[in-house]
């Protein structure tokens, strides 16, 4: 198993500087990483050190609440994916979805799908803060509003990925949409752990340790 063609790199940090947005696509490049996830700010330059390679860009939008409105969320990933975004990874409106506004959640993510076309749009539910119903009702609508993945966490949430929450989402999307299991995925073990469940993408900040780890299994090394 390739494990590096599952990991969406990871830069979301407020100071993330130029320096290192440059450095982890350099990363990203020598490692073969599937993307790098980075700031919308970023994109341009991250659109330049990627330019000669197969690497994808990822980036955020209404990043990391959820909370802002539906008319920003559009125009950031527009520009975004202006500016060279291969892939969006939008935060629900977490309270709208606890407030049992369903439309509103699911209009949302069709008006950012439509906006964005052919392009990759992964939900974030930020499974953390809510339950497991809320969970299968939040797959449900990014279900029915087109996206392409529903996504577990920001990273900046109380928890990131947990087994049971991916559980639970592969159950409910099956086949329909594909899973990215972010925060708090730091070692190859528990990545795998993901992949076994179904989940297509790792969001993660240490793939490099992830695909350098050296896995025994039955006293046979197998470097990933």
């Amino acid at each position: 198993m390739k494990l590096n063609r599952f990991i969406d790199q990871t830069l979301l940090k407020a100071t993330a500087t130029s320096e290192e947005i440059t450095q982890l696509c350099k990363e990203a490049i020598a490692h073969k990483f599937y993307a790098v996830c980075i700031n919308a700010c970023y994109v341009p330059l991250a659109k330049q050190e990627l330019k000669n390679s197969d690497v994808k860009i990822a980036t955020v939008i209404g990043f990391p609440l959820g909370a802002s409105s539906s008319k920003s969320k559009v125009e950031e990933a527009a520009v975004a994916i202006n500016n060279g975004a291969d892939e969006i990874d939008m935060v629900l409106n977490i309270g709208f979805l606890k407030n049992q506004w369903n439309d509103l959640v699911t209009n949302e993510i069709e008006e950012v799908k439509k906006t964005i076309g052919s392009k990759i749009l992964k939900v974030i539910l930020e499974t953390c803060y809510l339950t497991d119903d809320e969970i299968k009702i939040a797959c449900q609508l990014a279900k029915k509003a087109g996206a392409d993945f529903v996504k577990t966490s920001t990273g900046f949430g109380t928890a990131g990925a947990t087994i049971n929450h991916v559980k639970l989402m592969a159950d409910e999307v099956g086949d329909s949409l594909k899973i990215k299991a972010s925060g708090g995925i730091k070692n190859a073990e528990t990545a795998l752990q993901y992949i076994e469940l179904g989940v297509s993408r790792i969001g993660t900040s240490s793939g490099i340790e992830i695909v350098s780890r050296t896995l025994k299994n039955n006293n046979n090394e197998h470097t990933y």
